[in-house]
Parts: structure tokens; C-alpha cells; sequence
């Protein structure tokens, strides 16, 4: 029998939050997508819960971010707490920053919600094709494409789809990656984790001091939606097929009341820490899980799957519509295997750190000490305080143009220094390959309402520099006024500009007006990796 062949642009293979964003962010580029899902459906469970303020201003550009608020807890659910069990008054606590309150270096707040009420949000926020229940199961690169083999798993048959690119999203036990044969570095596999989704009224415990996770020593308990519902996560019994769930949960609640436990769902999964030793591979390129593995604790791995995601998909659209040349996918892996490694290191950080306040806690218990109402954790507000690692990320490739200005800053400028290599600290900066910092250009409108799906020249001369955008033909541009007002914290003088890329990182900075008049074409070609003139 023949199998049917289907043409796109890029195929996506995996339809969880970051293969949705994918697709979202292809299509608002024009490209041509088609997304496959070997499952029949959206997952049926929480997983992923936490959506970062990075992932939030990616998601107010798309569109779907008012949504995701919407369908999220209250901002004071931002925080972890640590209790004996969850009867019992918390010993020690920390804010989720970003998400437990507004911080001033972005317009938006994180969002704590389940990734089965995110899924449905990121599956509206396209149109472009989704095929559920369509799985993977061959792949063969040609010279100017990329041909997929498809098996429905439902009625078996096959399809085949010829793509420019494929964007693999299929998670930590990636079909893609195990079909290229690419290995991956780390810890690897860190244990077996059952996740339990129950009902139960746990209400007299918890209303009064409201958290996203409360870890307990018997496993961490979650709420999972604003009207209700929780899930329980701790290490699999050595016989999870003959576990009596309800009273594993009732058990790990521990005692001082009685509470009827009604299990809903059962997920047996592995905890992974890892990285793949490559992004891509020819026309196939790694994303999310696929790429990197990241430990649950600080809920970091959706998150810099959404920042892959937002970094590759502008340079696909720019390769397929002409105006990047296929040297700029190069930079994708340049720029975010570094960022995957320290996301990594990050993550195990917050695993120690939450061990040790477990640990003090068990020694106070063992040596007597009388088990006081708190104590003091070790980390000060380091734990979840992650803005460094969120907002403070940056490139270094040729899609970044070296800093051309003078060694030293305009007169009065009140540019920050290079940020430290630390997952909690964030100093803005417009030094080139960093995340254009959030300012309020009116009292509505920020730097990052400006951006889009095209480069932005922020400058406080608009007038200079449009007859040069008039010639940077054929990229995207817009020119945006700089108010006067922060031309000192971004390192310009009155006719200095910044040329900032579509995924929001500064592609390069001039301090004062541009040298030549072919100067900001010369930038657009040379950081596009593009052969035009």
C-alpha cells in the first residue's frame, strides 16, 4: 500500500509546552508547521507547574499570557514551605521570586499552574496542523530536506513527512535523539518518581498559609488548581503494581487528622539530569527535555525549553524566508548548550540546598534540641530567588556583535557591570548577547511591548538612523524612540543605538551615532549569517 507524503517547513515532534511554543512561534513568523504528538491527547497530568517571568514575557508577546493568569493560582501560592508534615506549622519557608510579587526588573509576574491547564492555553494560541496519536519512528536526512516516517497508533497506518527542518520537542527519552545516535552528559537517571494525583479536603491545613510546595518528610504534596485538587510526589515503592495508594497518601499526611484520600491518577517516571552532547544534528535540532533533562526542584527545565525555543525559532523563519543564512542555526547550539549546562548546575544546587534544610531539620529532631517552631535556612533567599539564571542569561556567538563603543562609559552612565556567573543575581545591562532590560518607555508600555517578530533599533535619534534602516533591506526592522530619559543606563550618547535581536537579546550596541551609513546593514548581515550585500 503507499504511504502518504505531507510537505512543511519545519515538523515539530512533541506536543508538550515546549513543542506548543514552537508552533506558536513559527507560525506568527509565516512558516509552514506541522506538529505530531505520539500520544492520543494533552497530558492528563500536572507535571511542570511553574511558568517563570522569562516564559511569562515570551507569552505576553504571543498572546496567551493573560490566559495562563487566569487559569493560575494567586500570586501569594509563590512559595515553598517546609514542614514536618503537612499538618504541622512550617520550620522554614522562601518566596518563588518573580512569582510570589512583582519585581522591578519586568512588566509581568510568573504564573504557578498546572501543565495540563498550560497545554489547552499554548494549543489555542495557533492554528498550524496537530497530529495526536502520530509517532515517530524513522527519520532520514537528504540534502535539502528532512524525511519522517509516521505510524498512527490507532490504526497503524503509516505517512511519511518531507520537511526543510525538524524541531525535536519529544522529551528526555527523545525518539529523535536516540535515532541520531546522540549521547548525552550528566548525572543521568536520579531516581524512580510516582507522582499521585488524589482529592482530598486539605483545607483547615493549608488556607491560612497558602504555597505552591509543601515539602514534607514524607514527600512533597502540591496544590494543583485554584478550586482544588492535590498530588502527592515521593520515590516509588519497591512494588508500585501492588501499592495501596490511598494509603501511601494518607500515611505520608501523616497523623492529627482524619482525611478521606480519593486517588485519581497514577505516573511512574524517572527523575533525569543531563545534557546532549549536541543541539543538532544537520537539519534536525534538539529542544526542551530532548536537549536537556533538568531536575525538578526550582522548577527551571520547561522554562529553558521555552527559552530554546524562543532563541531557534526566529533564525529557522529568517534560513527559510531568506534573509539568514544556514550558518546562523550554527549559533542556536553556541548559545544555549552553555545555558542547559548551567541550568543544570542550578538545579542541583536547589536539590542540595533543599536536602540541607531537610537534614538540619532531622538533626534537631535526633540531638533533642527541642524541635523550635523555625529554623533558619541555609540558602538566605537564595532558594527559588532565580533571576540571574531567568532574566540574566548571556549570548556569546556571531549573532552577538562585539561592544564597538569606547573602553570606557559615556560621562554619567549608570551602566551596571558585567553581571556574576550566579543563578540568583540579576543586574540589568544592555551589554551585548543579554536580554534587553525592561523599562518603561510610557506608563503603559515597556521595552518589551516593542519587540516582536522583527529586529527593533532603539535609539534616542530615530531620525539619524532611519535613513540607514531605509537601506537594511530585506531583515525585519522597526526603529523605537529611547527616551532621553535612559539613554545613560544604556550606555548611549544622544545618538547611540541598540540593535536588539527578535528573541529579545541585544545584537549590538553603538554608543554614539553609526560610523558609516552602511553600518547597520553590515550588523544585520553579519550577525544573520546572511551571503546579501
Amino acid at each position: 500500500m503507499p504511504v502518504d507524503t505531507t510537505e512543511t517547513e519545519v515538523l515539530i515532534v512533541g506536543g508538550g509546552p515546549v513543542g506548543l511554543t514552537a508552533r506558536a512561534l513559527l507560525e506568527r513568523w509565516g512558516v509552514r508547521v506541522l506538529l505530531v504528538e505520539k500520544h492520543r491527547e494533552l497530558s492528563p497530568f500536572p507535571r511542570s507547574r511553574l511558568v517563570n517571568v522569562r516564559s511569562m514575557e515570551i507569552f505576553r508577546q504571543l498572546g496567551p499570557a493573560a490566559g495562563i493568569t487566569a487559569a493560575a493560582f494567586a500570586p501569594e501560592y509563590g512559595r515553598v514551605r517546609f514542614r514536618d508534615t503537612l499538618y504541622d506549622r512550617d520550620f522554614a519557608t522562601a518566596a518563588m521570586a518573580g512569582v510570589d510579587a512583582p519585581v522591578p526588573e519586568s512588566p509581568v509576574t510568573g504564573a504557578l499552574t498546572s501543565q495540563d491547564r498550560l497545554e489547552p492555553i499554548l494549543l489555542a494560541a495557533a492554528h498550524a496542523p496537530a497530529r495526536f496519536g502520530s509517532e515517530l519512528i524513522g527519520l532520514t536526512e537528504e540534502t535539502d530536506g528532512v524525511v519522517a516516517l509516521l505510524a498512527d497508533r490507532h490504526h497503524g497506518d503509516e505517512t511519511r513527512v518531507r520537511a526543510r527542518y525538524v524541531l525535536a520537542a519529544d522529551g528526555a527519552s527523545s525518539t529523535v535523539r536516540h535515532l541520531l545516535g546522540i549521547g548525552t552528559t550528566g548525572p543521568g537517571a536520579l531516581g524512580d518518581v510516582t507522582t499521585v494525583v488524589f482529592d482530598a479536603d486539605l483545607h483547615p491545613w493549608c488556607a491560612r498559609q497558602p504555597a505552591g510546595v509543601y515539602f514534607t518528610a514524607h514527600g512533597s504534596f502540591l496544590p494543583l488548581y485554584p478550586e482544588g485538587g492535590w498530588a502527592w510526589f515521593a520515590p516509588t515503592p519497591e512494588d508500585p503494581a501492588r501499592a495501596d495508594w490511598p494509603a501511601l497518601v494518607s500515611r505520608a499526611l501523616g497523623p492529627g487528622a482524619e482525611v478521606r484520600v480519593e486517588v485519581l491518577r497514577v505516573q511512574h517516571w524517572v527523575m533525569n539530569a543531563f545534557v546532549a552532547e549536541r543541539f543538532r544534528q544537520g537539519r534536525i535540532l534538539l529542544a526542551g527535555d530532548a536537549a536537556h533533562a533538568i531536575p525538578i526542584i526550582g522548577g527551571l527545565g520547561m522554562n529553558a525549553g521555552i527559552a530554546d525555543v524562543h532563541n531557534l525559532c526566529w533564525k529557522l523563519a529568517g534560513v527559510l524566508q531568506g534573509w539568514a543564512g544556514p550558518g546562523m542555526l550554527e549559533t542556536y547550539a553556541t548559545e544555549r548548550l552553555p545555558v542547559a549546562h548551567r541550568t543544570l548546575r542550578q538545579a542541583v544546587a536547589n536539590t542540595q540546598l533543599l536536602l540541607q534544610v531537610q537534614n538540619r531539620r532531622r538533626e534537631q529532631l535526633h540531638t533533642g534540641e527541642g524541635a523550635p517552631d523555625r529554623i533558619e535556612p541555609p540558602w538566605s533567599e537564595e532558594y527559588f530567588a532565580q533571576l540571574g539564571l531567568v532574566l540574566g542569561v548571556a549570548y556569546h556567538s556571531d549573532a552577538v556583535l562585539p561592544d564597538n563603543g569606547p573602553a570606557s562609559e559615556p560621562p554619567g552612565s549608570d551602566t551596571p557591570p558585567e553581571p556574576p556567573d550566579s543563578g540568583t543575581d540579576y543586574l540589568p545591562t544592555t551589554e551585548p548577547g543579554h536580554r534587553m532590560p525592561h523599562l518603561w518607555l510610557t506608563p503603559d508600555s515597556s521595552t518589551l511591548d516593542i519587540l516582536g517578530e522583527w529586529f527593533t533599533l532603539l535609539t534616542p535619534d530615530p531620525a539619524d538612523w532611519g535613513r540607514q534602516a531605509t537601506a537594511a533591506t530585506p531583515w525585519p526592522l522597526r526603529i523605537e524612540a529611547l527616551p532621553y530619559e535612559h539613554i545613560d543606563f544604556c550606555g548611549l550618547r544622544p545618538h547611540g543605538a541598540l540593535l536588539i535581536r527578535p528573541d529579545g537579546h541585544i545584537g549590538a550596541r553603538w554608543r554614539d551615532r553609526p560610523p558609516s551609513d552602511t553600518t547597520l546593514r553590515h550588523a544585520l548581515t553579519t550577525l544573520t549569517r546572511s551571503t546579501r550585500t
